[in-house]
């Protein structure tokens, strides 16, 4: 039995799938009301528990550890928030949460917790593919790598200290079904979305550049694999595609997809764009639970166009 915060979200949603697929059964935390996810079929409610609490109310999180027998933990939700506003009491919640899940987990002598990074940790020098190994720098642009990073260094400073087995995804740019229709980070879902709904693009992409993408489908499947591996060899993993994928690519994909559609791209990179090739080195994660990416460019954009077309709003 799994348990999964944030498991009704957008990876979360991805991850129990994978999960209820290789044969586990799932308890979602989640602070809103709210039935299965739509990848979720109803006739797996035997093995698909839904709870409501916040990440942070360890009373509230006992009390489901009371009723279900959790084997294992992957947590998703939780972060710093972005209210600059309450900067200090959304940075006290995210912590917070995160040792309450660590406690709880050494409590009920579960044998493996996954905690979810960002590909934006890497926000330094480095030449590409980046690898796990590469020393961090103590700095962040956005309250997302600032709160991972944190989380990283408490989550080793933890397992080091208690012998609790804890795994780190740093996930690349995770687009597709239920994710958001517009990225500030990568252009994947507004393409798509632009050409499914008919709508022009909001502000211009530039053909040359991208990132290294990973479908959502794919991004649940390999934090799944890591869950049930039957042996970790590192604690840090990077779960991306492994190359880059430029917005080119995802054009010509989608006037594959949806002709007539694709769209028109501006020449070259964006000058205030980082002007380089960003990519992770996804060696570990192959290694050790055979992951290969299942939808190259075009089989996701086929995907998400069905997916959006069968009247999901994302």
């Amino acid at each position: 039995m799994i348990l999964i915060t944030g498991g009704l979200g957008f990876i979360g949603s991805h991850v129990t799938r994978a999960l209820l697929d290789v044969g586990e059964s799932c308890v979602l935390v989640q602070r809103r009301d709210s039935g299965p996810p739509g990848l979720i079929a109803a006739d797996e409610g035997t093995r698909l528990f839904i709870e409501r609490a916040d990440v942070t109310d360890a009373s509230a999180l006992r009390e489901i550890g009371d009723r279900h027998k959790i084997t294992g933990i992957v947590h998703l939700a939780g972060g710093f928030g972005l209210d600059p506003a309450d900067a200090i009491g959304g940075a006290q919640r995210g912590t917070e949460g995160l040792l309450g899940l660590l406690q709880l987990a050494i409590e009920w002598q579960v044998p493996r917790v996954g905690v979810a990074s960002t590909i934006g940790v890497y926000d330094g020098p480095g030449d590409s593919p980046l690898r796990e190994d590469l020393p961090l720098p103590m700095t962040a642009v956005h309250p997302i790598p600032a709160a991972k990073k944190v989380h990283e260094l408490l989550a080793d400073f933890v397992a080091n200290a208690t012998g609790l087995e804890i795994y780190l995804t740093r996930i690349g740019g995770a687009w597709g079904p239920l994710g958001r229709p517009v990225s500030r980070f990568i252009a994947a879902p507004q393409l798509v979305h632009a050409a499914v709904h008919g709508r022009p693009l909001d502000q211009p992409i530039y053909a040359a550049d991208g990132g290294d993408l990973i479908y959502a489908r794919d991004c649940g499947r390999a934090i799944a694999l890591l869950q049930v591996a039957d042996r970790l060899s590192y604690r840090t993993y990077n779960v991306a595609g492994g190359r880059v994928t430029t917005n080119a690519e995802l054009a010509a994909a989608i006037g594959a997809a949806v002709p007539g559609a694709a769209p028109v791209l501006r020449d070259g990179r964006d000058p205030g764009g980082l002007g380089r090739d960003v990519y992770l080195d996804i060696s570990r994660l192959r290694e050790d639970t055979g992951f290969r990416p299942g939808y190259d460019t075009p089989a996701a954009v086929a995907d998400y166009v069905g997916w959006l077309r069968a009247g999901n709003e994302r």
